[in-house]
């Protein structure tokens, strides 16, 4: 059976126009946030990376409605308050779009570390991962992912080393960070909420 490894979906209003990111062998890459609304109303605001090429081609401006497909990325960045994991989109293809707003994403990798089950305060069962998802050049995308009920239920019976596939939604989620100096500051954490979560057995 084929695995789909890393695989995102996204339709969104762009809530930022594109500002410059960084260069990598000659390409100009830029970023922006896309909100996507949940059904519940809440809106996930996500970090789209994708190449100066790609934005020209699709013409494409702050307010509009876009369709983005590509893969979820992370990267670690350092700073003076420390080590912080950075989880954006690569857009592999971008187009304007007036369909309903849609976040539908597909990985396969290796549980890094055990399971943590747990229960909110209201209850419900929740289990966190951490899911890293292979890429070319023998790299490696570390996903932290929330996974609910039942199937939290199953996912704390694995250990570290297992091998899963998923589908879920990338969500975003404020949270206010107390800093060394006594200061709190707003952050954004981002995670994959899984919607299902199986086994891969070789």
């Amino acid at each position: 059976m084929e695995y789909v490894t890393n695989q995102i979906r996204l339709c969104g209003t762009m809530e930022s126009a594109p500002s410059f990111s960084h260069e990598n062998h000659g390409r100009q890459f830029y970023s922006f946030l896309l909100g996507v609304e949940r059904l519940s109303g809440t809106v996930d605001r996500l970090r789209v990376l994708a190449d100066l090429a790609l934005l020209n081609a699709a013409e494409c401006a702050w307010g509009e409605r876009v369709l983005v497909t590509g893969q979820v990325r992370s990267y670690n960045q350092v700073d003076e308050t420390g080590r912080h994991l950075i989880v954006s989109v690569y857009a592999e293809h971008i187009e304007l779009t007036d369909e309903e707003p849609d976040d539908v994403v597909t990985l396969s990798g290796t549980l890094c570390r055990d399971p943590v089950y747990r229960r909110t305060p209201l209850g419900r069962e929740i289990c966190d991962g951490m899911l890293a998802v292979n890429r070319s050049y023998r790299r490696a995308d570390y996903l932290p992912c929330i996974f609910w009920g039942r199937t939290a239920r199953q996912i704390a019976t694995l250990s570290a080393g297992a091998r899963i596939t998923l589908t879920g939604r990338l969500q975003s989620r404020d949270y206010n960070k107390t800093l060394p100096d006594g200061e709190t500051e707003t952050r954004t954490a981002y995670e994959i909420s899984a919607v299902t979560a199986e086994l891969i057995r070789d």
